[in-house]
């Protein structure tokens, strides 16, 4: 009966202490939202908020229900809510952007979760907030345009090799694992100079555990998305090391030259102190951009074979302008800028496919002070979410916003604030030119080598973060005939 009692006592102690746990819980979920006057909306349950229901609209394949379905109930321009365990505004529209873009810095500035820092570790011991600012002022002089025009050569020739290897001979491919191909096989020659494909495919896999566990939930338990992405993190690490300590051996005995890429320039390049970064600091830097160089840019690349092959006057349109392009060039001639200036329709093409299937959905901020926005208290500390549906799919701003349409493009484009695939403001994509070159160079090599057709006609697309098609697009290929090329 004594060891009854025990057990008793026990169990009614365990059950005390977790009611009293979330009653904790429940004090601080709700004690963030206890100043006056805030933006309307709902908060969710303690922890993660409404996390889920945001998250599961972009796995159903429609990320936008999550912002318009509180933008039609709560406000069109900001609503609260709880997002990955913090209290949270989404910011909507064009003025919410402008907003936001203009004041970086200022009001507020860019956030992550700890678990990006938990993968992309700093050698530094600094917050991957600090190394984005110091990135930001390293990149400019590699990636301005008049730098990167150098580079188009080595783009077609590597996205010529590429669709040798992947492509030609076949009658099916599965689009979006070869996209991801190719921009990662870029990044790696235009970063590191890595152009052998043996040596890319070592890097390859890795890569992709990584980029899974970014998104994933961040339990660091053997066998977790998220402690695959951690180990995976760790091995890329030791392998871009050794690649800097022998590029740092070559660059001394004169057999690499100080402009031939960004590692190059990232080890001969001091801060305004005269210091030079560390091997480590570099391979976390390395391992940043070879994420941001190739994972948005794939995305791209896939929908537009997917909207291609559902538009076939889209398609033929695009074919002429190539085409035009490739009669002028010589036997071996490679693609140069005044080429990448002449495509022109296909970059509104490209545009379009953004606007529709956004690779960047948003990104987050957080507020340095409380301010006023539109009338409602934003407190200090909060996140902020910009959401580029909350445009792109506007008819507001796009009239007919599922009709794809190319010509919104045209003349001066759509308002300022409204098409924001790179984001904007002194956060805008650093890469955005970079990926406006290695999008153009894959439209050309595709459509002068092959007409294709959609596998599953109605193939579902999720997002999770960045839109990709549920099995892969698997596309079957035609390929021109030899006297049209």
């Amino acid at each position: 009966m004594m060891e009854f009692n025990v057990y008793v006592s026990i169990l009614v102690l365990f059950v005390s202490l977790v009611s009293l746990s979330l009653l904790v819980l429940l004090y601080r979920h709700r004690s963030h939202y206890r100043a006056a006057n805030l933006p309307p909306g709902k908060i969710g349950f303690p922890l993660i908020g409404e996390s889920l229901e945001f998250l599961s609209t972009g796995w159903k394949g429609h990320p936008e229900k999550f912002i318009f379905d509180r933008m039609n109930k709560f406000s069109t321009h900001v609503f609260k809510t709880n997002l990955l365990g913090h209290p949270a505004a989404v910011f909507c529209g064009a003025a919410c952007n402008k907003f936001l873009f203009s004041n970086e810095n200022k009001l507020v500035t860019a956030w992550w979760p700890d678990s990006v820092n938990k993968i992309f570790p700093s050698s530094l011991q600094t917050s991957s907030k600090e190394e984005a600012k110091k990135m930001r002022k390293l990149l400019p002089q590699f990636l301005k345009p008049e730098a990167l025009q150098r580079y188009i050569g080595v783009m077609d020739t590597i996205a010529q090799r590429h669709f040798a290897a992947g492509w030609e001979n076949k009658e099916q491919v599965e689009v979006f694992p070869l996209a991801k191909r190719y921009t990662f096989w870029l990044a790696c020659r235009l970063f590191i100079s890595v152009e052998d494909p043996t040596h890319v495919e070592r890097f390859a896999d890795p890569f992709q555990l990584l980029a899974s566990g970014i998104i994933s939930v961040p339990i660091d338990l053997p066998g977790t998305p998220f402690n695959r992405g951690i180990k995976a993190s760790n091995f890329i690490r030791k392998e871009l090391l050794s690649i800097i300590k022998q590029r740092k051996i070559d660059l001394a005995e004169g057999k690499a030259s100080s402009n031939q890429d960004i590692l190059s320039h990232m080890l001969l390049t001091s801060d305004e102190n005269g210091q030079y970064m560390n091997e480590l600091d570099i391979a976390d830097k390395i391992l940043g951009l070879l994420i941001g160089g190739h994972d948005t840019a794939s995305a791209a690349c896939t929908f537009i074979v997917k909207f291609l092959a559902e538009l076939p006057h889209i398609y033929e349109e695009v074919y002429k302008e190539q085409m035009e392009i490739a009669k002028s060039k010589g036997p071996g001639e490679l693609l140069n800028w005044d080429d990448i200036q002449k495509m022109r329709y296909s970059w509104n093409v490209a545009c379009e496919v953004m606007r529709l299937a956004s690779p960047l959905q948003g990104a987050f901020r957080e507020a340095l002070n409380d301010f006023i926005f539109n009338g409602f208290s934003i407190p200090k500390g909060w996140k902020l979410y910009w959401s580029a549906n909350s445009t792109h799919k506007n008819p507001e701003y796009f009239p007919e916003p599922e009709k794809f349409d190319p010509s919104r493009f045209e003349g001066n484009g759509p308002a300022p604030y409204t098409f924001v695939p790179f984001g904007g403001g002194p956060r805008m994509c650093p890469g955005k030119e970079y990926a406006r070159l290695e999008i153009l160079v894959f439209m050309h090599n595709l459509v002068r080598r092959f007409r294709w057709e959609k596998v599953i006609p109605d193939e579902k697309v999720v997002v999770d973060p960045m839109p990709m098609p549920a099995k892969n697009l698997p596309v079957r290929l035609f390929p021109h005939k030899p006297s049209l090329n």
